[in-house]
């Protein structure tokens, strides 16, 4: 008999726990009654977009960061992101006294993109429809010796992104279900890991927008596939192909993935500003659209949501929210 080692454990999240205390903040939860009230359950929303750089990246990003080597230290940090990833890693290595080197995509928002430059890194740029910004970030680590900290395809990274749920698990004790976003699927992957170590008979719901449906196609066909890079204001979730790591995790504990539109996405936004007063970018508001259109399902009593990110500029603010 064969057994297969889970690429991260409960331990490995509580580890990183330990490793972030202090480092990262430990977020709010926040209660809506005109929520629950709309969706029929009660649901606690952890705020990831108050996390340090505006959304959980940080997490994953210090927690990975911090393991290096000196040596690897003194040599500095490559990544590749959109946005939220570049900026974690930007801001720990910065915290860490090292350099980082980020590949970003040229249609990156520019707030994400001046906000990882404030941070000190320095940015390559590539076309995300034609290039292969892995490709770019393996060569670079390979060129000047760099440690390479990826999105989403690393254990250390998924541990670190687990945090978020274990913090909310330890504030509002079980919940029935907990609905998350699910880009590469790192958040999900670690947060699934702890929930499901907690309390085995949660639901867990990943969110993807219509355009992005690696994952869900993933599950439903048993292996990773690819789709074209989707076009969608959920730029973080922008993907074509589940990462391997994450989808060995999420196939194991994902009971459902809930598809949510662009103009469902924009309503989820508009909601969290009006009746929650906070800031969420499209990507971080794709669990909560999932709630607020009934596409994730019949609610049990107690859900969790995890808001993700915030980093989105007044600019891009207005356009997408500025009419109903």
């Amino acid at each position: 008999m064969t057994t297969t080692t889970p690429p991260i454990t409960f331990d490995d999240v509580r580890d990183a726990a330990a490793r972030l205390k202090g480092v990262a903040h430990r977020t709010p939860v926040l209660r809506s009654r005109t929520l629950d009230a709309r969706v029929g359950a009660e649901v606690f929303l952890k705020c990831e977009n108050f996390q340090r750089i505006g959304a959980f990246k940080f997490r994953g990003a210090y927690n990975a960061a911090s393991r290096l080597s000196p040596e690897q230290l003194a040599r500095g940090i490559v990544a590749y992101s959109s946005g939220n990833h570049a900026q974690a890693v930007a801001l720990a290595a910065r915290e860490l006294g090292t350099s980082a080197v980020i590949v970003m995509p040229e249609d990156a928002p520019p707030s994400k993109r001046a906000a990882t430059v404030g941070y000190g890194a320095e940015i390559v740029t590539y076309d995300r429809y034609t290039g292969d910004r892995i490709a770019i970030g393996e060569a670079l680590a390979a060129e000047r010796g760099l440690a390479l900290i990826p999105p989403y395809e690393h254990p250390h990274v998924i541990a670190g992104q687990g945090t978020a749920a274990l913090e909310l698990l330890e504030e509002v004790g079980e919940l029935d279900a907990l609905v998350t976003p699910v880009g590469g699927g790192g958040l999900m992957a670690g947060s699934a890991t702890v929930a499901k170590s907690l309390h085995p008979a949660i639901r867990m719901i990943g969110v993807e927008p219509e355009a992005g449906d690696d994952t869900k196609r993933s599950l439903e066909a048993g292996r990773r596939i690819s789709i074209p890079v989707p076009h969608t204001i959920a730029d973080g979730q922008a993907l074509h192909t589940p990462g391997e790591l994450t989808f060995s995790i999420n196939r194991r504990f994902l009971d459902s993935i809930a598809l949510v539109g662009d103009d469902e996405i924009r309503d989820a936004m508009r909601f969290a500003f009006e009746r929650l007063k906070i800031v969420v970018e499209p990507s971080g508001a794709t669990a909560l659209a999932a709630l607020l259109t009934g596409r994730a399902g019949a609610l049990p009593r107690r859900v969790g949501v995890i808001i993700s990110g915030g980093n989105v500029d007044a600019g891009r603010f207005a356009e997408l929210c500025g009419s109903a």
